[in-house]
């Protein structure tokens, strides 16, 4: 049997979604061990003068305690 914990974590990026998941999921990785899966719980965006500048989501880590 396993046990599993669920954290919550934000991440941005000026380039995509996708790049901001990857992102929160390489720096949690450092410290987190046994990550099974990512939740994109939310994305948004800032706009900056008609243009997209950030990309933002809040995601729902998944990771097996040993």
């Amino acid at each position: 049997m396993s046990v599993l914990k669920v954290i919550e974590v934000m991440s941005n990026s000026d380039k995509s979604w996708e790049d901001a998941t990857r992102k929160a999921v390489e720096k949690a990785s450092k410290s987190v061990k046994h990550i099974r899966s990512v939740y994109v719980q939310e994305q948004s965006a800032t706009v900056k003068d008609g243009n997209v500048t950030e990309f933002r989501v809040n995601l729902k880590l998944t990771f097996e305690i040993e």
